[in-house]
């Protein structure tokens, strides 16, 4: 509910600070008096684009902050959605600043344009004549039927599982791409895999084979080297050891005249036995070496295919090729299994089937129950709006494709004459009927669900002062569940109103100024006498001004 609205600097408003409560607000005022600067002023708190040309002193900043008591909206999920704090208390605030820049805040959280509309449109609904393309539009006439069937948890039950259809499908498609893309690139990745397989890295250390190979490349020279060493060490006469020995002999009888000389005899012993355990070393190498042709061409090749495939995979050890085999070993498998994920998936598809198709049968049959109940409603608001002949056809058909409110294709067929033949109603239905249709259709919404404040827009003009006063009691009754708002100029609506405020024009300091101003009693007679008769209010005019009030 729309509880009060500021305006400063916009159009021919200088500034403007009112206040509104529940029930059926009337509005009135001359032609050119500036109904239109209240309704454009609204329209920016709505999300509307700014016009620079609309604020009344471009060197100051123009303000239109409009507060909503919003607690029985339900809005927090939207507010939620759109990262805003909720307030029960919610105040929209739009600003155009000098520069031409335009700032929106929700609650003073600065947002833009986008949440600022979702909003509006929760909060909102200003409707005239030239603005009946709502009525004609499948998702509002859908939003019709469901709310008189009673559809809403189920629909948004059915909408919970579409959206997790969609997720599905949308992972189908991946899981297919990927089997595409794998496939083409399978063949070359078992290549990979055979030839890292066949190399049996698991084990081998590149080390190794590097050093076992300079041993059996270089054998002979080995041999021969290993055996002059160890004859240095073990010739009888000039050996290296038969030497040390006669050195630790000679030393041995020294030992007793000193520590010293223990201790240069204990290094020379300890050089013997360490001379000693080499010599003995060199004679089991020379031993164990034995030339292998056959073994070299193996250590050979095995580097060689180690080195090829560490050059061909871009790396430097076995233990990386060892990881990429593993890896393609994981992508052969996956790839493999890829066919049984898509199956899984499928089932799963099949599955979320099932239960919108179960949903949807609900929905569809809920939808079916009221149609009757809904065209009747709307045939006999409309014959008392002076459409006694307008007929309604609403049909529901199958899509066979699930869409995101069910499986029903809608239509929504319509005859203004006797005998006259259903059309699309976009299409068979004047501006002016429209306009009576879409209040016939608000009339009965709001009895169904909480609508947001509705602001009729001389949705009478054209209409005779019976009907209107027929409108006037529609729009009467609905504010008794809603906050209703009209401009009007007709006296039969003004005259049922809860609150009624004027809109005029004012010249201060010779620049014309529009106001707008609460009625009290007296002036609210005089205001509709002058509707009935003119500028010069007679007896008579001031009297049935008086009875239409009663």
């Amino acid at each position: 509910m729309l509880t009060q609205l500021t305006i400063k600097n916009f159009a021919l408003i200088d500034e403007l600070q009112v206040s509104f409560g529940n029930g059926l607000t009337i509005i009135t005022g001359e032609t050119g008096a500036g109904k239109s600067i209240l309704l454009g002023g609204l329209s920016l708190v709505l999300g509307k684009r700014a016009d620079l040309s609309a604020v009344k002193d471009s060197g100051k900043k123009c303000v239109v902050e409009a507060t909503f008591d919003i607690a029985k909206y339900h809005l927090k999920s939207l507010f939620k959605s759109e990262d805003l704090d909720y307030e029960p208390i919610t105040i929209v605030r739009r600003e155009i600043l000098p520069s031409g820049k335009s700032r929106a805040f929700i609650n003073d959280t600065p947002v833009n344009l986008d949440s600022m509309q979702v909003l509006g449109e929760r909060l909102l609904d200003i409707h005239s004549q030239h603005q009946t393309l709502q009525l004609t539009n499948d998702d509002f006439q859908f939003d019709v039927i469901d709310a008189l069937a009673n559809n809403s948890k189920v629909l948004e039950e059915y909408q919970l599982l579409f959206g997790q259809l969609k997720a599905a499908n949308a992972q189908l498609v991946k899981l297919q791409e990927q089997k595409a893309e794998a496939i083409k690139e399978l063949d070359y990745q078992v290549f990979l895999l055979k030839e890292l397989e066949e190399a049996k890295l698991e084990g081998l250390e590149l080390a190794s084979l590097e050093s076992e190979y300079e041993t059996l490349n270089n054998i002979e020279e080995i041999k021969d080297k290993l055996s002059y060493s160890h004859k240095i060490l073990g010739n009888e006469e000039l050996g290296v050891l038969a030497n040390l020995t006669e050195l630790k002999q000679q030393l041995s009888k020294l030992s007793g005249f000193g520590k010293a000389y223990e201790t240069i005899y204990q290094r020379v012993n300890s050089s013997v036995i360490e001379l000693d355990d080499v010599f003995a070393e060199l004679e089991t190498l020379e031993s164990q070496l034995e030339a292998d042709p056959n073994r070299l061409d193996v250590v050979n090749t095995k580097l060689q295919q180690l080195h090829n495939l560490m050059q061909k995979h871009t790396v430097s050890s076995v233990e990386e090729l060892l990881s990429i085999q593993q890896d393609l070993s994981s992508r052969i498998s996956d790839t493999e299994h890829l066919d049984a994920k898509i199956s899984d998936q499928q089932l799963d598809i099949e599955k979320l089937k099932a239960q919108l198709e179960d949903l949807a049968t609900t929905i569809h049959k809920q939808r079916v129950a009221v149609i009757p109940e809904l065209i009747k409603a709307l045939e006999n608001l409309l014959a008392t709006l002076g459409m006694p002949n307008a007929k309604f056809k609403i049909e529901l058909q199958d899509s066979n494709t699930f869409l995101s409110n069910g499986k029903d294709e809608l239509q929504f067929l319509f005859s203004a004459n006797k005998g006259g033949q259903f059309n699309d109603l976009k299409k068979s239905a004047s501006g002016g009927e429209l306009s009576r249709i879409m209040l016939a259709i608000k009339s009965i919404l709001s009895k169904y669900t909480q609508l947001p404040t509705i602001m009729f827009d001389e949705i009478d003009t054209g209409v005779s002062g019976e009907i209107s006063n027929k409108m006037g009691y529609i729009m009467q009754q609905m504010s008794k569940t809603m906050q209703v708002f009209t401009i009007t100029h007709l006296p039969q609506i003004a005259a049922k109103g809860d609150v009624h405020f004027k809109v005029f024009k004012t010249d201060v300091d010779d620049v014309t100024q529009t106001q707008l101003k609460k009625l009290n009693s007296e002036e609210r007679i005089v205001e509709i006498a002058q509707m009935l008769g003119g500028t010069n209010v007679s007896n008579s005019a001031l009297e049935h001004a008086k009875q239409l009030l009663n």
